[in-house]
């Protein structure tokens, strides 16, 4: 059945209309199915319908969105809503759409004619729009404030509602500076009221949104941090064998269950998609490197189930309307704690239990450190805001370090971090310190004692992969891309085989784990230099293939020689000459010389004998062929025979006819092969001249040049030219 928007009768005071609860409660299960509204909801609705300001804190989850969506229903005009990202727009309006809601969003992936298609609509009496998303951005332009101030003219901007307002503040995780510009609504619109939402802010982010948004007298509404339904977990990447394996088996273990995993580079999603696809699970991975349509495929199949796993950078997910998240993984240690209690909220948001499940590492540790490092010695000479705001990353990342390396109860970790005061009861075992206390004391024992050990040793544990995560030169971080209903026991969430069998090692003595450790690192140890010594044995096969001739270029070889014959016309009718095994012979004698030289010797010697077979006669011809079969070269004289073996077959090639003249030693003048002029028997007069190596040849040519300048300057001619040089001249 199509919805239509639902009137409201409105109580009407003195100066304002006012909205009671059950007509709002209406409109809720009219157009959203839910029967009641949750947590501060409520209050936040009625705050912002009665004109004033209202700052909303609420954990993910919590239906923010409610906070704007209802009122935007509660009567005609616009409620414009400024969102981060462009993928959390679509889905919301699409979202809406869906409940016949009407919705829209302005962004740089629309075509010309569906932004001026919405912009005919605002200009319109009374727009069917009722929800307009926005980025920050578009904002900052001065063409849209126009069309804006003309709409707030017309009295119909309601609300502006500003969701992850925690962007504005600089000592927010997720700092934008073109949030800050959102500070000129106020004056440009002083009677419309300001929404502002966010689900991690610290009190001094609270305070820092609250000013730079000039809020006037808003209401504050805080909800809880606590997430009771998320089990938090830390495995150690330098404990395991293998953190692919790992991943794997506990994504299986929890059953075919839609799950996220964020790495903090974009190879790293491609590496481990790539490893979670080969071991049988449903996966993809999604960064700012693939492009919009690819992107927009792989977020379809994860929203429809169609894709299990996404394996993607931290902005995925943002706003993104799928409750049933039961694992969310971080392959690599977020950046701060508001990041990491944003991410991990993202899963069980229908409030059924759900696991976050964090991979830390202390080689991600180093890297991070060096990156946030790098980026304070980069702004030491800006202004001192910058400065600031370099040294919070580094103590952001050092609570992030606490919570992975600490024995305290991760959830109370987590909530202290926002000013939330709670007893140690309140956890109930939902965190893995809490519930295997002896395992998570083992568990960093022996990660001290790896990590003392690789400070002794310079060592480093390496993971290769199949992937190009190994390509240094390729390492392109991406910590925040802002381009961009299973069910299970609580048990099965809580728990895994893995938990059990650490928990069955850790009955053993600190001494056993000592020495387990260290026989581990031995390995490693060897491993690492077998990994370089065969590495470098790699290197030498390969610079040994590329001296290899192959057999494509020794035909080719051929061929110039043929062509070389061919194009001498003594050679073509001379009878006496096989030309295709002349050339067959002569190629041979080159490669046996010059085969194991390289390619270059060979190429060199190859042109140097299709420039002779070119201008030689064919006695010439003959001859060489003939003295390279039946004498040995004279000494310290390279020859083209000085690699022919005794017993070849081809070393006589010519026709048979001169064969039989050739045995007959009686042969008078007439014999061309035996006539005075040209003997067979490689006398001086009859040798022809070497065919050089490519060395030789040079090593004669400085020699000429050496002989001609001596004997120039021993020419006693020398003067006398010069002075007829002189005389003409004058």
């Amino acid at each position: 059945m199509n919805k239509s928007l639902l009137p409201l009768q409105s109580n009407c005071g003195r100066q304002k209309n006012v909205i009671r609860k059950e007509a709002l409660v209406k409109l809720l299960r009219w157009h959203f199915g839910h029967s009641d509204f949750r947590g501060k909801q409520l209050e936040a609705i009625e705050a912002v319908l009665s004109g004033r300001d209202c700052f909303c804190l609420m954990p993910t989850g919590g239906g923010k969105s409610m906070c704007y969506q209802v009122p935007a229903l509660t009567k005609p005009g616009i409620v414009l809503v400024v969102s981060p990202l462009i993928a959390l727009m679509e889905n919301q309006v699409s979202t809406l759409k869906e409940k016949r809601i009407p919705a829209e969003f302005l962004s740089s992936t629309q075509t010309v004619q569906v932004k001026n298609k919405i912009y005919e609509d605002l200009e319109s009496g009374k727009p069917a729009v009722r929800l307009l998303y926005v980025t920050p951005e578009l904002i900052a332009t001065s063409g849209f404030m126009s069309k804006l101030t003309k709409i707030h003219a017309r009295g119909l901007l309601n609300l502006i509602a500003i969701d992850e307002a925690h962007c504005i503040s600089s000592w927010g995780h997720d700092f934008r500076p073109s949030y800050r510009k959102l500070s000129s609504l106020r004056s440009h619109f002083p009677n419309v009221p300001v929404l502002a939402l966010t689900a991690t802010a610290s009190p001094k982010v609270q305070k820092d949104v609250i000013e730079s948004l000039n809020l006037q007298n808003p209401l504050v509404l805080k909800s809880s941090f606590n997430r009771p339904n998320i089990y938090y977990e830390v495995r150690y990447k330098d404990l395991l064998d293998d953190p692919y394996a790992d991943m794997c088996k506990l994504l299986k273990s929890c059953g075919n269950v839609c799950a996220i995993i964020y790495c903090l580079e974009r190879t790293m999603c491609d590496d481990l998609a790539i490893q979670l696809t080969s071991s049988g699970i449903s996966c993809a991975a999604y960064h700012a490197g693939l492009n919009n349509k690819m992107r927009s495929s792989v977020l379809d199949d994860w929203i429809s189930s169609k894709t299990q796993v996404v394996v993607a950078t931290v902005a995925f997910g943002m706003g993104i309307d799928r409750k049933d998240v039961r694992v969310l993984c971080h392959f690599n240690i977020p950046k701060s704690m508001e990041g990491f209690y944003q991410e991990s909220g993202r899963a069980g948001r229908d409030h059924l239990p759900s696991r976050s499940v964090l991979y830390y590492g202390m080689d991600d540790r180093r890297k991070m450190e060096f990156i946030l490092s790098n980026t304070k010695r980069k702004k030491d000479e800006s202004s001192s805001l910058q400065d600031k705001s370099s040294k919070k990353s580094l103590n952001d990342f050092k609570q992030m370090v606490e919570y992975c390396e600490g024995s305290g109860c991760r959830r109370k970790m987590i909530l202290e971090n926002f000013g939330e005061m709670v007893p140690d009861s309140l956890c109930e075992k939902s965190c893995d310190v809490c519930k295997h206390p002896n395992l998570v004391t083992s568990n960093l024992e022996q990660l001290k004692t790896a990590t003392a050990f690789r400070q002794r040793t310079g060592s480093s544990r390496i993971y290769m992969t199949s992937g190009s995560s190994l390509n240094a030169g390729e390492q392109l971080s991406e910590f925040w891309n802002r381009d961009d209903e299973a069910s299970g026991s609580e048990e099965d969430i809580s728990e895994s085989d893995d938990a059990l069998d650490a928990a069955k090692n850790a009955t053993s003595s600190k001494t056993s784990a000592k020495l387990r450790l260290q026989d581990k690192m031995d390995l490693l140890q060897r491993a690492e230099e077998n990994y370089y010594q065969n590495k470098s044995h790699d290197k030498q096969v390969n610079k040994l293939d590329k001296n290899v001739i192959p057999e494509t270029l020794r035909e080719a070889g051929k061929q110039r020689l043929l062509n070389a014959i061919k194009q001498n016309q003594q050679m073509v009718n001379d009878s006496r000459i096989d030309i295709d095994k002349s050339v067959v012979f002569l190629e041979n004698e080159c490669y046996k010389k010059y085969g194991k030289s390289g390619k270059s010797f060979y190429l060199s010697q190859m042109a140097s004998t299709a420039r002779w077979l070119s201008t030689a006669g064919p006695m010439e011809l003959v001859n060489k062929l003939s003295s390279s079969s039946t004498a040995p070269p004279p000494e310290n004289v390279t020859s083209i025979a000085d690699c022919t073996p005794a017993s070849s077959n081809l070393s006589v090639p010519i026709s048979a006819k001169a064969n039989h003249e050739e045995v007959h030693d009686n042969a008078g003048p007439q014999d061309p092969i035996r006539s005075p002029a040209s003997p067979i028997h490689g006398s001086a007069s009859a040798k022809l001249p070497p065919i050089l190596s490519f060395s030789q040849f040079i090593n004669s040519g400085k020699a000429k040049e050496n002989l001609a300048s001596a004997s120039k300057r021993q020419s006693p001619d020398r003067g006398k030219n010069k002075l007829e040089k002189r005389m003409r001249f004058q």
